[in-house]
């Protein structure tokens, strides 16, 4: 999917053994949005990685009971299925049928099935995930607002439920920046590496979840991205590797969450000369989600790379300036299949590297 050949040796040179599982992955084609994914698409991308993941259903216009039928029967030693409910189909019906089935955790949507989180409709999902310990999977994307005092009203309202907010809790993170709750996760399927960098050095380890967002992303870019993010803030081993996979694994075996210490509570400081060529292709990444050309934007993260051959950080620039090579080399060859314009991911990598100086890089 993607690009992930090309992507891959910066992957490679973070040197991750631990075993992967992606919290956060879809299939489906009848979403909307264009995106789409199959099941065997979605195992070719965790192969890429050696990975396993929960998988739900992307948005089906038609109601969610035969898409979660279908994840149910894909379950296996790659796939662990969780049922997707929306309010106005009998939510709490759905779910339990699901979970009697096999599902081992719960995804809500409010944007795209266009509910609140305080719905009375929820309360019995929201219920049952309290009394058996489920996993729920909350959309926390940019198009909604903010959930604030709803949020911890539900939290404090079910505490055996263990609610992870996805897309590293974009629309809430300002607030709970620093200031974990018992029962709240976060997970990383997102783009920018600033807000992962945020989430992971101001929550504790234990409640970071690997996420890639398939088919928005792959596996293979959403582990680099959550890998490097975490050394970055100075995460060792062993809580790099509860958020690469050991603390999802346990959500969905419905186990108590694992105590890896305390969040690293400092994000390191950028150099500027770093943060201007970060702003630059930042700016360039989300022309190209909307399917536009990068532009002028990369001919001035590139002109930011020309640093003095002695600048402590001129291995990352270099790194920045392979990856936008590869990007004007290959791009114009590859296709997505959806509105992201081919080779966004690069360019995403690139800004990803850009902003965590002193992780390992291809030699």
């Amino acid at each position: 999917m993607y690009a992930d050949d090309l992507v891959r040796p910066w992957w490679e040179a973070l040197g991750v053994k631990t075993p992967l599982f992606d919290v956060h992955t879809h299939v489906g084609t009848n979403d909307p949005s264009g995106f789409s994914a199959t099941f065997d698409q979605l195992r070719a991308a965790l192969s890429e990685v050696d990975a396993s993941a929960a998988v739900f259903p992307l948005t089906e216009p038609e109601g969610y009971r035969a898409a979660n039928d279908a994840m149910l029967a894909a379950a296996g030693p790659q796939l662990v299925p969780f049922c997707r409910v929306a309010p106005g189909d009998d939510a709490a019906g759905e779910a339990r049928r699901c979970v009697a089935a096999g599902a081992r955790g719960i995804k809500l949507h409010p944007a795209s099935d266009r509910f609140d989180l305080d719905d009375d409709r929820l309360h019995d999902v929201f219920g049952l995930a309290h009394e058996l310990h489920l996993p729920v999977v909350v959309h926390a994307g940019p198009e909604i607002e903010p959930f604030g005092a709803t949020l911890l009203a539900v939290l404090r309202r079910f505490p055996g439920a263990r609610f992870v907010l996805a897309h590293a809790g974009l629309t809430d993170l300002a607030w709970l920046s620093g200031h974990p709750v018992d029962n709240l996760y976060f997970d990383t399927s997102w783009w920018s590496p600033t807000d992962l960098v945020i989430a992971l050095a101001t929550m504790p380890p234990g409640r970071v979840l690997f996420g890639s967002d398939v088919p928005y992303s792959t596996v293979l870019w959403g582990a680099h991205a959550a890998a490097r993010c975490a050394r970055y803030v100075g995460l060792d081993p062993v809580q790099v590797a509860g958020v690469l996979g050991g603390n999802a694994l346990r959500l969905v075996e419905r186990l108590e969450p694992a105590d890896l210490g305390p969040a690293p509570g400092r994000v390191p400081v950028l150099d500027p000369l770093l943060e201007r060529a970060y702003v630059y292709l930042a700016a360039g990444v989300e022309a190209t989600k909307r399917g536009e050309s990068p532009g002028q934007t990369l001919d001035l993260a590139r002109h930011s790379c020309g640093v003095r051959p002695d600048h402590p950080d001129r291995a990352v620039f270099d790194s920045v300036r392979e990856l936008l090579d590869r990007y004007e080399k290959h791009a114009p060859h590859l296709t997505t299949g959806n509105e992201y314009a081919p080779g966004w991911d690069l360019i995403a990598a690139a800004a990803l590297v850009a902003r965590t100086p002193g992780t390992a890089l291809p030699g």
